[in-house]
């Protein structure tokens, strides 16, 4: 039960500071959050690459594959495996095939809330 509580608390303690670092940059910076989303991405695939965010994975778990810097981290080591498997076409296709599941997931959810909300015109 303890190492249950243990690892609850560093997904949350990781996944809560790479939310407070989005917020901090909503409010103090002028970047857009479109632009703030693009960045984590992006920076979990550097972080990946730099061999830098594959530890933080196995020691937060979740806090760190469900914010998007996850998601960044997800298509590099798709990528990564397609490289292996099928050469230089696994550039095209890795990332993808990686991330099928989360982006099948944005998908129905956003479908299903189309039908649940009453969208007003601004």
């Amino acid at each position: 039960m303890t190492d249950i509580l243990i690892d609850l608390l560093k997904a949350f303690a990781v996944g809560g500071c790479i939310c407070l670092i989005g917020q901090i940059l909503i409010d103090l910076t002028k970047l857009t959050p479109a632009r703030i989303l693009v960045a984590f991405v992006v920076l979990g695939v550097i972080l990946t690459a730099a061999g830098l965010y594959e530890p933080l994975v196995d020691w937060a778990g979740a806090g760190a594959t469900v914010p998007l810097t996850g998601f960044g981290f997800t298509m590099a080591k798709g990528i990564e495996k397609a490289i292996a498997e099928q050469g230089i076409r696994g550039i095209l296709t890795g990332a993808l095939t990686a991330a099928s599941g989360g982006i099948t997931a944005a998908v129905l959810c956003g479908l299903i809330a189309s039908f649940l909300a009453k969208p007003k015109e601004k």
